[in-house]
C-alpha cells in the first residue's frame, strides 16, 4: 500500500506500474503538454472577435508530470514517497535535480539545450562615471553596491529542517489557473503566479521561518568591489565581476557588469586611438612660426613648434606621432594627438594708415585690377544674419513681392 498516489494519478498509471510503463506515460505526456513541441495544444477560443487566438494553458500540467516523473523514476525516491508521501520525499533531502521542467525533457528526449546551459540569476548593471585622465592612465575605483545572498542561518531553506511544505493552493507548481467564460459555450483559461507562495510552490508557517531571513531565504548585503581601468580603455566599455550578482537558492549567481561612462574633457575629444584639439593662434605666429606648451593627461608638458616659414593657415589639420590615447593592452604604443588650427586675425585699425605700406612691401605682392567705366565699386559691410533680409538702396526698402500682388514696385512721384 502507498500512502498517497497524487504523482501515479499525475502521469495516469497504477501504484505497481514498472520502470518502462512509467517512461511511456511521461513520454506521451511530456509530448503533449510541452509548450513548445505542441503550441496549438488547447482550447480555441474568440478574444474580441479573434477566432484564430489559442491560449496554451499546460504549463503547469508539464510541470507536475515532470516532477512525478523524476520522483518515481528514481528507485530511493519512489520509496520514500511510496511510504510517506510528498512531503517525506522533501523532509528526506531529495530535492529537484533539474533545474526546471525543461531540463528533463531535454535529458529525457536527447535535446540537450536547456541541459547545456547552467541555470544562472539576473545580471546586474551598473554605470561608472570617470574622466579621459582615467582612460589615460589607468585607475582603480571602488564600488559600494548591495545585493542579495544566501542567508547563512538557514543555508537558504528559509526556516528549520523540514518545516518547508508544498503549497495546497497550487500543488508546488507556482502557477494557478482560472477559467473564465467569455461567451455561450466559450471559456478562456488563465494562468496566474500563485499568490499564496508568491510562485515558489512551497510555504513555511511563519512559526518555523528563519528569523535572519523571514522566510525570504536571502539577505541584503553591502559589497564592496575594486574596478581596475586599464590603460586605453573606451567609453561604454564593459567591465564584469562573473559570478558577483544576485544570490538566489537553486541559481547560479549572475554578474555584475560595469559600464564606463566617460566624462567630456574641456580641451580635448577622443576619437579611436586619437585625441582632437583646437588651438588658437595669432596671425603673426601663422606667418613667423611660435612654439606653444600643451599639457598632456599624464601631467607632461610637451611644446608644439611651428618653425619660421612655415606657414600655418586658418583649419589647417596637423598632428603630433604617440602622443595619443594607449592602445588597450598595448600601453607602450599611443595613437595620435590632433590639432585644428584657428588664426586669430588683427581688428580694423591695429596699424596706421601711413605704415601699412611697409607691411605690404615684406607680404607677397597683391593682384590688381584694371579699372574700366562699366565697372561699379562696391563696399563690404558686417554681415549679421538675423538682419531683416530686405534689400536696401538709397535708403528705401524693396518689399517683397507679397506685400503687392501686382508685384510691382511701388515708386513715390513728386
Amino acid at each position: 500500500m502507498v500512502k498517497e498516489t497524487l504523482y501515479y494519478d499525475v502521469l495516469g498509471v497504477k501504484p505497481s506500474a514498472s520502470a518502462e510503463e512509467l517512461k511511456k506515460a511521461y513520454r506521451k505526456l511530456a509530448l503533449k503538454y510541452h509548450p513548445d513541441k505542441n503550441p496549438n495544444e488547447g482550447e480555441k477560443v474568440s478574444v474580441e472577435g479573434d477566432w484564430d487566438l489559442r491560449v496554451n494553458v499546460h504549463l503547469s500540467q508539464f510541470k507536475q508530470i515532470s516532477q512525478a516523473y523524476e520522483i518515481l523514476s528514481d528507485q530511493k525516491k519512489r520509496n520514500l514517497y511510496d511510504k510517506g508521501g510528498e512531503q517525506a520525499v522533501k523532509e528526506g533531502g531529495f530535492s529537484s535535480s533539474f533545474g526546471s521542467p525543461m531540463d528533463l525533457f531535454d535529458l529525457f528526449f536527447g535535446g540537450g539545450g536547456r541541459m547545456q546551459r547552467e541555470r544562472r540569476g539576473k545580471n546586474v548593471v551598473h554605470q561608472l562615471s570617470i574622466s579621459l585622465e582615467d582612460l589615460y592612465n589607468g585607475a582603480t575605483r571602488k564600488l559600494a553596491l548591495q545585493k542579495n545572498v544566501i542567508c547563512d542561518k538557514c543555508e537558504g531553506r528559509g526556516g528549520r529542517k523540514g518545516a518547508i511544505e508544498c503549497c495546497p493552493n497550487c500543488r508546488g507548481t507556482g502557477m494557478q489557473i482560472r477559467i473564465h467564460q467569455i461567451g455561450p459555450g466559450m471559456v478562456q483559461q488563465i494562468q496566474s503566479v500563485c499568490m499564496e507562495c508568491q510562485g515558489h510552490g512551497e510555504r513555511i508557517s511563519p512559526k518555523d521561518r528563519c528569523k535572519n531571513c523571514t522566510g525570504r531565504k536571502i539577505v541584503r548585503e553591502k559589497k564592496i568591489l575594486e574596478v581596475h581601468i586599464d590603460k586605453g580603455m573606451k567609453d561604454g566599455q564593459k567591465i564584469t565581476f562573473h559570478g558577483e550578482g544576485d544570490q538566489e537558492p537553486g541559481l547560479e549567481p549572475g554578474d555584475i557588469i560595469i559600464i564606463l561612462d566617460q566624462k567630456d574633457h574641456p580641451t580635448l575629444t577622443r576619437q579611436g586611438e586619437d585625441l582632437v584639439m583646437c588651438m588658437d593662434i595669432q596671425l603673426v605666429e601663422a606667418l613667423c612660426g611660435f612654439q606653444k606648451p600643451i599639457t598632456t593627461l599624464d601631467n607632461r608638458t610637451i611644446i608644439i613648434t611651428s618653425h619660421p616659414g612655415q606657414t600655418v593657415k586658418h583649419g589647417d589639420i596637423k598632428c603630433v606621432l604617440n602622443e595619443g590615447m594607449p592602445i588597450y593592452r598595448r600601453p607602450y604604443e599611443k595613437g595620435r594627438l590632433i590639432i585644428e588650427f584657428k588664426v586669430n586675425f588683427p581688428g580694423s585699425g591695429f596699424f596706421s594708415s601711413d605704415k601699412l605700406y611697409l607691411l605690404e612691401k615684406l607680404l607677397p605682392a597683391r593682384q590688381e585690377v584694371e579699372e574700366t567705366e562699366e565697372m561699379e565699386q562696391v563696399d563690404l559691410m558686417d554681415f549679421d544674419p538675423a538682419q531683416d533680409r530686405r534689400r536696401c538702396y538709397n535708403g528705401e526698402a524693396y518689399e517683397d513681392d507679397e506685400h503687392h500682388p501686382g508685384g510691382a514696385v511701388q515708386c513715390q512721384t513728386s
